[in-house]
């Protein structure tokens, strides 16, 4: 029987001078096309102490890369400090608790410089090449001008009590933060424009909320890309206050539209005719799904009994648009009130006043993506937030925003839109990419990063390099 290639393997306590993570040098090479480093060390420069050694920004930049790397923790930057080859002096973990200290102690002037550098820093690498070339995927095409920005919120549980840690609306106990991406389409990611940490207890219909969060992602974005942003959200962004918002910065929605008395009403009063096929992602007819707008069958609002100044709108905005979708539940599914006569109802609210109401629906649809960046999030360092304070916990998830940036733009760069890699998610980059080892060896006066021989995606690695060094 032939022997398993394990059994004879032994550990052998010579060490070779490899790099553990060759594949950050596309990370290294986005740094600086971006020019994140110099943007960093600029918008940190008030927090820089005299005869300091360690920049605050490098300091920040170190963390990001470990957490793009896979480290959730402050001890996972020695990962990092370990190959000073790739990623220069690295500062002790002491040293990066004390600038972190420093940023919380004054969140209300560090936190806006963080977050300027990041925008700016996103102008440059789309000033190089923009992700939005197709932004919504089923009826892109047509919709190709809009930017898309997703809102959602998420829970990040909490092991221990750490500073406004709180039980949730899902009785968990931890933070609930504030998320908004920027949908890159079918061609691509996306990426975190803002994560606003709120208290646990912090409700996902908040309407406030909302408006701050969306006003920190629009604030990452251009001039010229903010006038053409569609605000996506589910049921949780459905309020007439946010809504009112949207339309009076002369933006697009999509919003979950709760199956209310009032949907109830106008799905018995709507005509059988009224209903259309629905549409898969691929512009193809689905199966036992239809969509119709509601709006005109909706009842007339009641007038309102309560002081508008004082509670917000009491209407919704005069332009806005019901849609529904019905489809048969599968097998198994269990029927909830909203339902009517077997039909899975849902809904969404849009002030688009072109496109086909199928499309529309698959426009909203496709908000899911969203999910897809908030698990990827998780993966990059949001699954737990490591300090006591919440000042500091901001700090950090203004790290793992950094992260997530530093790992989609390099897909944006060094890979072209029909390449798979563009669409990895973060674990699966890790893997196939970033964790390969490597050897450095120098010749004259040049250091060369050499590859394992037989590594699968040696050539997928060349070709980023060679697309991020021409860049």
């Amino acid at each position: 029987m032939k022997r398993s290639p394990g059994l004879s393997l032994v550990l052998d306590a010579v060490r070779e001078s490899l790099i553990s993570s060759s594949g950050a040098v596309l990370l290294n090479e986005t740094v600086r096309v971006a020019g994140v480093d110099r943007l960093l060390a600029a918008a940190l420069a008030p927090w820089r102490s005299d005869r300091v050694v360690h920049d605050p920004g490098k300091v920040l930049l170190d963390v990001a890369t470990a957490v793009a790397l896979g480290g959730d923790c402050l001890a996972d930057l020695a990962v990092v400090r370990a190959q000073p080859e790739l990623f220069g002096p690295v500062a002790s973990d002491p040293t990066v608790s004390r600038v972190i200290a420093k940023l919380a102690a004054d969140i209300d002037a560090s936190l806006p410089a963080i977050r300027d550098a990041r925008a700016r820093a996103r102008a440059s690498i789309w000033g190089r090449r923009s992700p939005l070339r197709s932004t919504t995927g089923g009826g892109s095409d047509k919709d190709s001008g809009r930017v898309v920005v997703d809102l959602d919120a998420t829970l990040v549980s909490a092991q221990s009590d750490k500073e406004h840690a709180e039980p949730t609306f899902k009785k968990t106990f931890g933070f609930a933060p504030m998320c908004a991406f920027v949908d890159h389409g079918p061609g691509g990611t996306g990426e975190a424009l803002a994560l606003d940490l709120r208290p646990g207890k912090a409700s996902p219909h908040a309407s406030a909320d909302h408006i701050t969060t969306l006003g920190n992602a629009l604030e990452q974005l251009g001039e010229a890309e903010r006038s053409r942003v569609l605000v996506r959200a589910d049921t949780g962004g459905c309020s007439k206050a946010f809504m009112h918002h949207i339309t009076d910065l002369g933006l697009e929605y999509s919003i979950g539209f709760p199956a209310m008395d009032t949907v109830a009403v106008a799905l018995a009063a709507i005509p059988r005719q009224a209903w259309r096929s629905a549409l898969d992602a691929d512009e193809n007819p689905r199966e036992g799904a239809q969509v119709a707008e509601l709006t005109a069958w909706m009842p007339t609002p009641t007038k309102p009994t309560r002081s508008p100044a004082r509670f917000g709108p009491q209407h919704w905005p005069e332009d806005m648009r019901i849609i529904a979708r019905r489809e048969r539940p599968h097998p198994g599914a269990q029927l909830r009130l909203t339902d009517h006569q077997g039909w899975r109802i849902t809904c969404f609210a849009t002030n688009t006043k072109r496109g086909r109401i199928a499309d529309l629906e698959v426009r909203h649809r496709l908000r899911a993506r969203a999910e897809d960046r908030i698990r990827g999030l998780k993966d990059t360092g949001m699954r737990n937030l490591p300090f006591h304070g919440y000042a500091q916990n901001q700090i950090w998830l203004e790290i793992v925003a950094l992260a997530a940036d530093l790992l989609t733009w390099t897909q944006t760069l060094a890979f072209t839109a029909n390449e798979p890699a563009r669409r990895w998610e973060p674990k699966r980059l890790r893997l196939r990419i970033l964790a390969v080892a490597g050897r450095i060896i120098r010749t004259g006066r040049r250091r060369r990063l050499r590859l394992p021989r037989d590594w699968p995606y040696n050539p997928l690695i060349e070709s980023g390099w060679t697309a991020l060094r021409t860049t």
